[in-house]
């Protein structure tokens, strides 16, 4: 049986300045995602460019 995704995601807080959290949630727009989709996204490009992708 597949496993559900879900069942596989964690939750962490993070903290940014305010410089920070503007400068991100304008990127998330540009690019029509929600902070925690653009957040997920810099961390997977960021785990394949130093070839520290999971499976």
């Amino acid at each position: 049986m597949a496993e559900n995704k879900s069942n596989d995601i964690k939750s962490f807080v993070l903290r940014v300045d305010s410089a920070t959290m503007k400068a991100l949630e304008k990127w998330a727009a540009d690019e029509f995602r929600s902070i925690n989709g653009q957040l997920q996204w810099i961390i997977s490009d960021a785990l394949k460019r130093h070839n520290r992708s999971v499976k």
